[in-house]
């Protein structure tokens, strides 16, 4: 992905990294974020993992209400991205949570 402003990018990576708790993380993403764009983030996390769980669009939509385009653009962030998902995915996996 193309970024427009880089050092501002990676001092939010950095301040997310330098989080200790899911307290902590929530009240980061609390004042950071708006309730609908925490929503919309917790949304395709859920789409990413019941796709990576072979689930058909049909059944995400039932169970999450996300819109076939947000399914798609998962999917292909899935299937053509950075990886991000997945790894996310297999570490949330491996820690059981």
């Amino acid at each position: 992905m193309q970024r427009k402003n880089k050092s501002a990018h990676e001092k939010l990576f950095k301040a997310i990294l330098s989080l200790k708790s899911n307290e902590e993380c929530s009240a980061f993403f609390d004042d950071i974020c708006t309730i609908q764009e925490l929503e919309a983030l917790a949304q395709r996390l859920e789409v990413a993992c019941l796709l990576n769980e072979g689930k058909s669009y049909i059944d995400i939509n039932k169970a999450t209400g996300a819109s076939t385009a947000t399914i798609c653009r998962v999917s292909k962030c899935i299937n053509y991205g950075e990886g991000g998902y997945l790894t996310a995915i297999e570490r949330l996996e491996k820690n059981d949570i």
